[in-house]
């Protein structure tokens, strides 16, 4: 196993999993994702993080893809301690393997920095919501002040090597909004004591047409 490839197995999902489970963003996480209710998808399920803040009795189906497979491992146990059914697998947000029009809700948190194609995953998370389904997102992103952004594009080539393909200038709610949801910001802002490169977010509710 090279270096690189150890890296990817071994540390950068522990070092992901711990930065998106500090306090300011388990915060904001508290605030969005007790917003699922019925037949619910998670895009980036791994690590399991957001279980706690699942409300079962809202809840009537959870299931949930991530592509890397440590990762899964950890959402199922989070699952198992959490007591409910979970299908989770292993997959990416550019092929969902679930049928259309599948779930209510889609649960997607800090997820879209690191995906591949935006506009495909952004593409089959419409095509598996139900008419009037809606999507619940908090995310980091492309800073509104032009001086942030500068910092976000210069660091952005050595962090993506460093945190698993993850974007920090990346649009949040317009990238939504082009893709045909209908968005409804929850909040906004930058993260305390976090550097501001990396610290804007955005969180809300995006609905599909129906």
């Amino acid at each position: 196993m090279g270096l690189g490839a150890w890296y990817e197995r071994r540390i950068m999902p522990k070092l992901i999993t711990c930065a998106c489970s500090q306090g300011q963003v388990m915060k904001r996480r508290k605030a969005v994702v007790p917003l699922a209710a019925g037949d619910v998808f998670e895009l980036g399920c791994g690590g399991g993080i957001n279980h706690e803040f699942y409300d079962p009795a809202a809840i009537t189906s959870y299931a949930g893809i991530d592509p890397h497979e440590g990762l899964l491992d950890s959402a199922r146990a989070a699952a198992r301690n959490k007591g409910w059914a979970a299908d989770l697998r292993q997959g990416r947000g550019e092929a969902i393997p679930f049928a259309d029009s599948s779930f209510d809700c889609v649960v997607c948190t800090f997820t879209l920095c690191s995906v591949d194609d935006p506009a495909r995953v952004m593409s089959e998370l419409r095509r598996i919501l139900r008419p009037g389904g809606q999507m619940l997102f908090l995310e980091h992103g492309r800073a509104p002040d032009a001086g942030v952004r500068r910092w976000q594009e210069r660091i952005e080539p050595l962090w993506k090597r460093m945190a698993g393909g993850c974007h920090l200038s990346r649009p949040i709610a317009t990238a939504l909004s082009g893709a045909g949801f209908a968005v409804e910001t929850l909040g906004e802002g930058y993260t305390p004591k976090a550097p501001q490169f990396a610290g804007w977010m955005e969180w809300g509710i995006a609905r599909k047409p129906g």
